[in-house]
């Protein structure tokens, strides 16, 4: 189970499954794909800590500081976390001599995966019974599939 921001953990999955989806074949090399990545990952991260920070100081009229800002940070770094699975997948299909097309199809199969998995384990957790674990794990594999929909559409 991820630790700390398991919320943070789960967008960053989906996020990095949704933009390769989005993006597959539209890159010439894999430095490109991973580079957008990346650059996507760290966008998200930054802009989901100033968020937070800026949400409460608007609502308990607080002023912007180092050490909310670092915290903020810190808690959203659940987001890189999550990102990392869908990218290393990518990057594993690379090493291992795969075709571009092929490793974008891991990296969003892992994604679904993780996105099932992490369904799963709230549903075990919760002692949910087999129709509620059911349940949870249909509307995970949905995530997915709308994930793997994405790629369809654009292709």
């Amino acid at each position: 189970m991820p630790e700390g921001n398991p919320t943070g953990v789960v967008y960053g999955i989906i996020l990095v499954g949704a933009l390769m989806a989005a993006e597959s074949g539209h890159h010439e090399s894999y430095l490109d794909m991973i580079a957008s990545a990346v650059v996507a990952t760290v966008a998200y991260w930054l802009l989901h800590a100033y968020s937070s920070v800026l949400g409460t100081r608007l609502a308990t009229g607080g002023s912007l500081n180092v050490r909310a800002l670092w915290m903020s940070l810190v808690s959203e770094w659940a987001i890189v976390k999550g990102a990392a699975i869908p990218m290393i997948a990518l990057l594993l299909a690379w090493a291992t001599g795969a075709a571009q097309e092929t490793a974008v199809t891991a990296a969003l199969w892992s994604a679904v995966a993780g996105i099932v998995a992490f369904e799963l384990a709230a549903g075990i957790r919760s002692h949910a019974s087999a129709g509620e674990l059911a349940l949870q794990v249909g509307v995970g594999a949905t995530m997915g599939i709308a994930i793997l929909a994405l790629r369809s559409l654009l292709l």
